[in-house]
C-alpha cells in the first residue's frame, strides 16, 4: 500500500465473465451474430459479465454500474499472507508469473517495489488479493480455492511458453456453505483484516491465479478541484457459470449478469449508466463472443503487460473527449503527480478534431449516455482494440482473432 501517493488512491477491480449454463453450439452462436435484435444481443455470447450498481449516496460515481472492486487496504499487503500462500512463496510472484514488459514502461502501480514500502507481498499478488476481497464484500462471490487443492494449482514459471494449454475455467460451485460465507461477509466488510482470518479458518486461498492482468486506468484529473481519484489495476477472471450473487445493500444496491453487448445497449437506451472505462472494456470484450476464446486470449496475453492510462479531458463546443495515450492530441509530458494539467480546451468541433488528427485514441461523449470510441492505432502489449457502434451488434469470427 503506497501511502506516499497524494492525488490518487490505489484500487483493484476484476471483470468477472461467467459461462451461461445452457451455452449454445458454435453454429448457433454464429447465427446469433447475424441478427440485430435484443435477443441477438444475448444469443451472440455464451457468457455474461457481473456489474454492480453503486448506491445513490456514494461519493464516487453514484448510481453507476461498475465491475466489482475497491480500494486496497494495508491488510492486503500483510505479512500474514505468507503463511496462507506458504506453498507458493518461492515461485515467481507466487506462481502468477513474471510480466515481460520492461520495468521502465510498467505502470507505477505494478512497478513500485513494495518491499521498499515495508511489505513482503509482491504488488502483483496484493492487488489480486484486494480484488478478491472486494468482490466478496460487494457481491458475496468468493474467488478462492480450497487449501487441500493447492498442489494442483496451475502456476506459471520462468520458462512458461505461449504454447502451453490454457487452464480450465474456474468453478465455484459447492465449495463453501452459504451460511458460513454469510457469517463472514459482514466481518470482512467491517474490517478488511478479517479476510485473512477467514481464509485461515476456511482453509482456502484467494485464487490469485485465476485473475489475469488486463489494464490500468486512472481517474482523470477533471474540472473539479476536490475530486476522488483512483489508480486502478484491472483484472479479468473466467468462471464456468455464474455463482450465487448478493449485493450488500450499502455500497451496492443491485447486481446484474449480462452479456457485454446487452450492457452497452442498456447504457445507450439510458436504462443504466456506466463510466468510460467500463464502456471501453466491454467494447473490447465484444470481439470475443465465445468465453473459451476470450479466456484463451487473456491467458496468453496476461504476461505481456499493460499501459498506464490517465485520460486527458478535452472540452470542445459539441463534446467532451477523454484523450488516451497514443492519440495525436495526447500531451508528450503529463504530470504524474496530478497537481496540474489534465484538462485541455479547444474551439474546434468534433468533426474537425477527427479530421485534423492522424492517430486517434479517444472516448467521445456528447452527453452522459452517448459515448463513442475513436481508435485507429494498434494497441500495445498485444491487447485488444474495442468494437464500436454497429460492430457491437455483429462481432464476426474474423474480429475475434484480432
Amino acid at each position: 500500500m503506497n501511502t506516499a501517493l497524494k492525488h490518487w488512491r490505489e484500487a483493484a477491480t476484476v471483470i468477472l465473465a461467467a459461462g451461461l449454463r445452457h451455452a449454445q453450439s458454435a453454429d448457433s452462436l454464429k447465427t446469433g451474430l447475424e441478427r440485430v435484435t435484443h435477443i441477438a444481443h444475448r444469443s451472440a455470447f455464451d457468457y455474461e459479465v457481473l456489474l454492480l450498481k453503486r448506491s445513490g449516496n456514494s461519493g464516487f460515481m453514484p448510481n453507476a454500474y461498475v465491475f466489482p472492486g475497491g480500494l486496497v487496504d494495508a491488510s492486503d499487503f500483510s505479512s500474514e499472507w505468507q503463511e496462507v500462500f506458504q506453498f507458493f512463496t518461492k515461485a515467481p510472484n507466487y506462481g502468477i508469473g513474471v510480466v515481460k514488459q520492461p520495468p521502465e514502461t510498467r505502470p507505477p502501480i505494478f512497478a513500485t517495489d513494495r518491499a521498499q514500502l515495508g511489505s513482503p507481498i509482491p504488488g502483483d499478488v496484493a492487488f489480486r488479493i484486494c480484488a478478491v476481497r472486494e468482490t466478496f464484500e460487494e457481491s458475496g462471490v468468493l474467488l478462492a480455492v480450497p487449501k487441500h487443492e493447492e498442489s494442483g494449482i496451475r502456476v506459471r514459471t520462468e520458462d512458461a511458453r505461449d504454447s502451453d494449454p490454457q487452464p480450465a475455467l474456474t468453478s465455484l460451485r459447492g465449495l463453501w456453505d452459504r451460511d458460513v460465507l454469510s457469517r463472514w461477509r459482514p466481518l470482512v466488510i467491517g474490517d478488511s483484516a478479517n479476510f485473512i482470518k477467514m481464509c485461515k479458518e476456511l482453509q482456502c486461498l484467494p485464487n490469485i491465479w485465476a485473475l489475469h492482468e488486463w489494464g490500468n486506468w486512472l481517474t482523470p484529473i477533471g474540472t473539479r478541484r476536490k475530486q476522488r481519484r483512483y489508480d486502478t489495476a484491472f483484472y479479468i477472471c473466467f468462471l464456468r457459470d455464474a455463482p450465487h450473487t448478493l449485493h450488500d445493500e450499502k455500497e451496492i444496491v443491485h447486481f446484474k449478469w449480462s452479456t457485454p453487448s446487452e450492457v452497452l445497449h442498456s447504457y445507450e437506451s439510458k436504462e443504466i449508466w456506466i463510466a468510460p472505462p467500463q464502456f471501453y472494456e466491454l467494447a473490447r470484450m465484444c470481439r470475443f463472443p465465445a468465453l473459451r476464446d476470450l479466456h484463451g486470449f487473456a491467458w496468453q496475453r496476461a504476461l505481456e503487460g499493460c499501459e498506464h492510462w490517465l485520460p486527458i479531458l478535452l472540452v470542445a463546443p459539441d463534446c467532451l473527449a477523454s484523450i488516451l495515450p497514443g492519440d495525436a492530441l495526447y500531451p508528450e509530458k503529463v504530470d504524474p503527480s496530478g497537481r496540474s494539467g489534465g484538462v485541455m480546451k479547444t474551439e474546434k468541433r468534433l468533426e474537425e478534431l477527427q479530421r485534423d488528427s492522424t492517430n486517434l485514441h479517444r472516448v467521445i461523449g456528447r452527453d452522459p449516455y452517448s459515448i463513442t470510441i475513436q481508435m485507429n492505432i494498434t494497441p500495445k502489449y498485444n491487447h485488444l482494440s474495442p468494437l464500436c457502434g454497429a460492430d457491437v451488434d455483429s462481432p464476426s469470427k474474423d474480429q475475434s482473432k484480432l
